[in-house]
């Protein structure tokens, strides 16, 4: 049965490792809002320029480049049904960014109570070892190492989990607000113009 926990204990490791490595690439500055193309919106002052607009989105995809998409799509259409095909795929993209966040939550969540049951399991093989008539030292220190083991691994996991998972809401956060100051830039700037 501990082999069973600290096998678990590895399995959650890793793949907290996997999904924190995982969303640092994804989630960089760069890769969500391309400075390409968060230059290439700001420099699409009429409609006549969003045609290069769109080339420079297609050539860059990223989050931004496929809301920037979406939003010259559908200029054509009222800014009602413009802003609702927008927000659609607005939440198709902040739920990419946030893929593989929960996974960190419940590695946060279950590494330490692994480690509470490891803990628990080392403490009845002391408490066994003690109740025995020969007060076997081996099982004694057996189950005190295998309480603390088990915590520690428990703690190990969940502490850098539980930061990248805060860090990377954080982030994620902050990448929507940017992706929607961009496009409303864009939608203000092309209903103004086709306005007058």
């Amino acid at each position: 049965m501990e082999e069973l926990i600290v096998v678990t204990l590895i399995i959650t490791s890793i793949v907290s490792l996997t999904f924190i490595i995982e969303r640092g690439l994804a989630l960089r500055l760069a890769h969500v809002i391309p400075p390409v193309v968060k230059q290439a919106q700001q420099d699409c002052r009429t409609p006549e320029q969003v045609e290069s607009m769109r080339a420079i989105c297609q050539s860059n995809p990223s989050p931004l480049s496929n809301l920037l998409l979406t939003a010259a799509d559908n200029l054509k259409r009222p800014r009602e049904e413009m802003v609702g095909a927008l927000e659609s795929r607005a939440r198709n993209e902040v739920v990419r960014l946030e893929r593989g966040l929960v996974l960190l939550e419940i590695a946060t969540g279950i590494a330490p109570l692994l480690g509470l049951v490891g803990t628990v399991m080392g403490l009845i093989k002391l408490f066994a070892a003690m109740s025995s008539a020969t007060g076997d030292q081996g099982k004694f220190a057996e189950g005190i190492a295998l309480a603390l083991n088990a915590t520690l691994m428990g703690l190990i996991i969940a502490i850098p989990s539980l930061i990248a998972w805060s860090y990377y809401n954080k982030k994620v956060e902050t990448l929507t607000i940017e992706m929607e100051t961009q496009c409303d830039e864009f939608i203000r700037r092309q209903y103004r113009q086709m306005e007058q």
